[in-house]
């Protein structure tokens, strides 16, 4: 009886090797895919909170805005209005805040800047701030945070912006994130030493 050496056979050694070698490969490009379907879900989640942040504004305006007229009644000197932060708003660095004013009848505009110490006000470049009520009592910072209300005051006259009666102005904010606000006012047909204007 003769014994023939067959090589075409397939050894169960062998078929267990080639077999772990097939799910190794397989776990380790699942596990591939699986991650980059994780970081792209990721990121995507930033991009979506990101847009949201940038669309929303996060402030809003408290009560009227207030105007003061100059000696002379024929022009608006400076406005007044209250800024707290929206539901769910992150706080607002006001030191990069900035106010633009626009006189839509003789087309001019200005940007003011945030400045906290009335006497080294430029009344011309800056808009000075009055915290109404501040979470750090009597030396507040830069930032607007939630139940803080900040007093802005905005002045049109010492900037020569001409805002005379029945002309329409828009004042925006932009803060360093978030939508821009835009409050859009209307002068009164008589300008008074001091008066609440209408939006």
């Amino acid at each position: 009886m003769k014994f023939f050496r067959n090589e075409k056979g397939f050894t169960g050694l062998e078929a267990a090797i080639v077999l772990i070698a097939f799910v190794t490969v397989a776990a380790v490009f699942s596990y591939i895919l699986l991650g980059a379907g994780f970081f792209a879900t990721q990121k995507s989640q930033e991009v979506v909170h990101t847009g949201v942040k940038q669309a929303t504004s996060s402030m809003e305006l408290v009560g009227s805005v207030v105007a003061t007229g100059n000696t002379t009644g024929d022009k608006i000197k400076n406005v007044t209005f209250t800024l707290q932060l929206a539901a769910g708003g992150q706080p607002i660095d006001l030191n990069k805040t900035l106010i633009t004013v626009l006189v839509p009848a003789d087309g001019s505009y200005k940007e003011f800047k945030y400045e906290t110490n009335l006497s080294n006000i430029d009344q011309a470049s800056e808009y000075y701030v009055k915290w109404v009520y501040s979470l750090q009592g009597s030396s507040p910072d830069n930032y607007l945070e939630e139940f803080e209300k900040a007093e802005v005051t905005v002045y049109l006259e010492g900037a020569e912006l001409n805002v005379n009666p029945n002309d329409n102005f828009i004042i925006e904010i932009k803060p360093p994130i978030g939508a821009t606000y835009p409050i859009e006012l209307k002068a009164p047909p008589s300008i008074d030493t001091m008066m609440v204007l209408l939006r």
